[in-house]
């Protein structure tokens, strides 16, 4: 099978024991269940309906509460794994959009293949956000990185943007405005939007406000 997608249509508490959901098209029993960082996993109870018993906190993800309308990105273990070289992957129709919310320097866990990723970078303090290398199966992807407080904060992209290497990997952000920063997956490399306010060549790019 593939990786499917749908949406809740009801909030989730981090204690819940099962979660409602629009569709249960291609759910099974023991298919894993992603929706905004917490994978889960359908138990033996669940026989039919939208209503889906599940495990909470798999994958060695916690249990967290997650909204009404969340996406949720359900398939097995190898639908989550990367295919070989020359693999096909087949999209859903509606690509689903994971969002996830940094405090503290780190390294982004990047989305399945087929799915979006908007990341908030939170509060005043500059953020070092490594960006790893996308799969080739992620062709398509758009991650956005988004700054909800003015900070210094550097996104670095491993490898460098359109694999240009370390000449070409540091972001850094104007610590005076709010800003968001593209990037799309191709071919295994991220590929920059160019846009108004972002400058630079060598190791240090300056997004600025335009």
């Amino acid at each position: 099978m593939a990786l499917a997608s749908t949406t809740l249509s009801a909030a989730v508490t981090a204690t819940a024991d099962s979660i409602t959901v629009a569709s249960a098209t291609s759910m099974a029993v023991g298919r894993l269940i992603r929706v905004d960082q917490e994978i889960m996993q359908v138990s033996q109870e669940w026989v039919s309906g939208t209503t889906i018993p599940v495990l909470r906190g798999r994958e060695g993800t916690a249990a967290e509460a997650h909204v009404v309308t969340a996406i949720v990105c359900h398939g097995t273990a190898a639908d989550f794994d990367a295919p070989g070289p020359g693999a096909v992957v087949t999209y859903p129709t509606v690509r689903p959009t994971l969002i996830t919310s940094i405090s503290a320097t780190g390294t982004l866990t990047l989305p399945p293949a087929g799915c979006d990723m908007r990341v908030i970078l939170n509060g005043t303090s500059a953020i070092t956000l490594t960006v790893p290398v996308p799969t080739a199966d992620m062709d398509g992807c758009m991650l956005t990185i988004i700054s909800n407080g003015a900070a210094a904060h550097v996104p670095t992209f491993t490898g460098g943007v359109g694999g240009a290497g370390s000449n070409y990997d540091v972001f850094t952000f104007n610590a005076t405005g709010k800003l968001a920063l593209v990037v799309f997956a191709a071919n295994a490399t991220w590929q920059m939007v160019s846009a108004p306010g972002i400058s630079g060549t060598v190791t240090n790019i300056i997004a600025g406000v335009a």
